[in-house]
């Protein structure tokens, strides 16, 4: 059996080891310490902003988002149907209800159809979007910049400021990825909108193997979200709290790993990139029927995920792909079943659910780590050749 060429793993070939060391060392292993704000001070440099809240998980900050956007109960909150359900979820948690909004061709919300939905299917009243069928108001939306790409943000800045909704971007796939021109040029997935989520999950570009970070430029909504996140203390040495809290901080050891990653971002993304360009020039010379997804034109992506897309369904499918990789010890995967049709959310209301399910049939996620050798590259293509 060949060795496994994995799907998406770390790269720990910096100062993890020592950085993490010295946090056990100076038995700082729990939610304070001093890599904690370290982190939280060297993401903000990165990323241009003041702040930073470091936190337990990517979905813990998207739930912590939604509370400090005013999600409460009955509110209605839209979401994109093709990303993972850790963006959704939160919404349940605070008794709201999402409502499911179609992909375009970056695998992002479709804003045309996101401004279609508030223009034909709303009211906007006394500065309240109210959905007409159920009356509620809509409150927020929850935009996903998937597999590193970027969602059109411009487009769907200006729709919430026309509708006055706070708008939440999941950059967890994204960090590191930003514009390149136009109105946000040089602004970084995740510093645009109201709030910017992270993730830190062990796929991630970046990991502390569990975790994630907050972003705003409202200083107050960030004071906010770390009270929130570290269980509401109004005096901590006499246990007095002013509010329901969270145990939603990241540990020292976690951020320890972080700030590790983070000196090796952009070499993560260099990698990554020309792996990309390995991976798509060589299947546009010799594989016909398939190609690699392209990003967005006017980005830097951070190169996450790579998309291969089947263009002739009559020549190859999703799982016969999955299969024969799989039997050349090769881990790809599909894209996530789309939100709006899972067991939860299959009450919930979608609008115009189209270019998804092509997506979804289309797709298979082949290796793309960031240690992933350019041998491997070429072991994936001969595989995917010889189907």
């Amino acid at each position: 059996m060949n060795d496994l060429i994995p799907l998406s793993v770390p790269n720990f070939k910096g100062n993890e080891l020592n950085y993490v060391t010295d946090a056990i060392e100076a038995e700082w292993v729990s939610t304070g310490g001093a890599y904690i704000e370290r982190f939280e001070r060297e993401i903000a440099h990165y990323l241009n902003v003041e702040t930073a809240v470091a936190c337990q998980s990517g979905t813990a900050s998207i739930h912590l988002a939604l509370i400090l956007a005013g999600v409460k109960v009955d509110d209605e909150v839209i979401v994109p149907t093709l990303t993972f359900i850790a963006a959704v979820n939160p919404v349940k948690y605070l008794l709201a209800h999402p409502i499911f909004m179609d992909c375009d061709d970056s695998l992002c919300m479709d804003m045309n159809k996101l401004r279609e939905f508030c223009e034909n299917k709303c009211e906007f009243i006394e500065q309240k979007l109210i959905n007409k069928s159920t009356g509620r108001h809509i409150k927020a939306v929850v935009v996903v910049h998937v597999f590193g790409n970027m969602a059109d943000m411009p487009v769907v800045i200006d729709i919430a400021e026309h509708y006055n909704l706070k708008v939440i971007e999941d950059a967890t796939e994204a960090l590191g990825s930003y514009y390149t021109n136009g109105p946000y040029q040089g602004q970084y997935a995740g510093t645009i909108a109201d709030i910017g989520a992270y993730s830190f999950n062990g796929n991630k570009i970046i990991t502390t193997g569990g975790g994630g970070m907050l972003v705003s430029a409202d200083f107050n909504i960030m004071k906010q979200a770390k009270y929130l996140s570290t269980q509401a203390k109004d005096d901590a040495a006499n246990f007095i709290h002013g509010d329901v809290g969270y145990n939603y901080r990241m540990t020292n050891l976690q951020a320890a790993l972080g700030v590790a990653q983070l000196e090796q971002l952009e070499h993560f993304i260099t990698i990554k990139k020309e792996n990309y360009f390995l991976y798509k020039n060589e299947i546009n010379r010799g594989i016909q029927g398939l190609s690699l997804l392209d990003f967005r034109e006017n980005i830097r992506p951070n190169y996450w995920f790579y998309s291969l897309y089947i263009e002739d369904t009559d020549k190859y499918s999703r799982n016969q792909i999955i299969e024969r990789l799989r039997n050349e010890n090769i881990q790809t995967r599909p894209l996530w079943g789309l939100i709006h049709e899972q067991k939860p959310y299959l009450q919930a209301q979608s609008y115009k659910i189209e270019k998804a399910y092509q997506y979804y049939n289309r797709i298979v996620n082949i290796p793309c780590s960031s240690n992933l050798s350019t041998h491997d590259v070429l072991k994936v293509i001969e595989a995917i050749k010889a189907i």
